[in-house]
Order: C-alpha cells, then structure tokens, then sequence
C-alpha cells in the first residue's frame, strides 16, 4: 500500500520487508526497488477492468465523452497516475 501511495508522486520507490521468514540461514528480508512503469504492468489487468464501469456509466446515462465536462474521481486508487490516464484516455482528454 505504501508503495502504491508513493509511486502517485514518484517514479520509483523502495519495498522493505524485514523478517519475512525465516530459514536455517536465519531471517529473510525483501529489499525491492519498484518503478511505476513495473507496478502498472503488474497492474494492467486491473486498469482494464475499469473501463466496463466507465463505458456503463456513459451507456446508461445515454452520453458521449464530449459531453462530459468534469469528472470527480473518487477513492484511493483514483490517486494512480495510470487510473487517471485511463479516464482521460476513455473521455477524449
């Protein structure tokens, strides 16, 4: 979630996980570097999906993108520089 949160303002971030398990070795950490581009690959399946509620809403609403002049968008996961490029993208932007 941190990371997440970080990669909306950055273009990379670091993932420290200490102790994660352990072995005879003794404890295991996780130490990553994420970038943006990696973490919206890692997530295109889940930007995708946020078409269907985008294209059901103008459906429904019987509206083209043109006719829309604002959108609010709602939610921590609206904050992800992807989610936002997707919307713009669906509404013409």
């Amino acid at each position: 979630e941190k990371a997440k949160i970080e990669l909306s303002n950055l273009s990379q971030t670091e993932i420290n996980l200490p102790f994660i398990t352990a072995t005879a070795d003794g404890a295991k950490h996780i130490e990553k570097t994420l970038t943006c581009a990696k973490f919206e690959s890692l997530c295109s399946d889940l930007f995708d999906k946020c078409r269907i509620p985008v294209e059901g809403a103008l459906r429904d609403a019987k509206l083209n993108p043109n006719q829309i002049d604002e959108v609010v968008l709602v939610g921590g996961s609206t904050r992800i520089p992807a989610v936002k490029k997707l919307v713009a993208k669906l509404l013409g932007r």
